[in-house]
């Protein structure tokens, strides 16, 4: 379970808040590593973040900060230890990707900040996270490919589509090869989301992690 120290929660219940500082949030999409803490300045502020967990925004200075990702009830080994220069009024999702033994972060930009899809539409993108899998289309389940060729660890534009229930497939990339399916994926108006690819093709656990980025005020909940 994770617990959240030290820092401000950023988002109010089912909207967006308006931005204080930076906003931060931390992805563990490393397949093979341990639960993790991690310290924000030699703080510790998130504990015990699991392997497919995705914390909420945090706000934090927009100011140079390091973020160290330690096995989680543990000061050391930092397995990674960088130094992001947030923006004021820009929103972030910092990964922990790769197998263990390469792991690092990769630091996506979120363009949130006052963005809602219409009424009757989402937002939506793709980040490749799997580390040992091809590069891939995202498409419409036998029809055609809404986010082509993304190769690990991109992430793709975020694109607006129709609210709905979609069922879509991962193909390798410029193939029809069906890598993963995905049936009844439920976009629901008003609301942005990034769906992480995560996972291992070795070890058979590819998978997805949906998550809701961002809902406008008064949306469907």
């Amino acid at each position: 379970m994770k617990k959240l120290l030290g820092v401000l929660l950023a988002l109010a219940a089912g909207g967006l808040a308006l931005a204080q500082g930076a906003m931060v949030r931390v992805a563990h999409l490393s397949p093979d590593a341990p639960a993790v803490d991690v310290l924000v300045n030699g703080q510790r502020a998130i504990t015990n973040l699991a392997f497919k967990e995705v914390t909420p925004y945090l706000a934090l200075p927009a100011a140079r900060v390091r973020v160290q990702v330690v096995p989680a009830g543990q000061n050391s080994p930092a397995v990674i230890d960088a130094e992001l220069d947030l923006r004021e009024g820009v929103y972030y999702t910092v990964a922990a990707t790769g197998f263990l033994a390469q792991i690092r972060p990769q630091v996506y930009t979120d363009a949130l900040a006052g963005l809602f899809p219409r009424a009757g539409f989402a937002r939506v993108r793709v980040v490749h996270t799997s580390p040992d899998a091809p590069a891939v289309d995202v498409a419409v389940k036998g029809g055609s490919v809404l986010f082509p060729n993304l190769p690990f660890p991109r992430a793709s534009e975020y694109l607006v589509v129709p609210a709905g229930r979609y069922d879509l497939e991962v193909r390798v990339a410029g193939t029809n090869q069906v890598a993963l399916n995905l049936p009844g994926v439920n976009l629901e108006s008003g609301k942005t989301y990034t769906v992480f690819a995560v996972g291992s093709v070795r070890a058979g656990t590819l998978t997805v992690v949906a998550v809701v980025d961002a809902a406008a005020l008064g949306g469907n909940r």
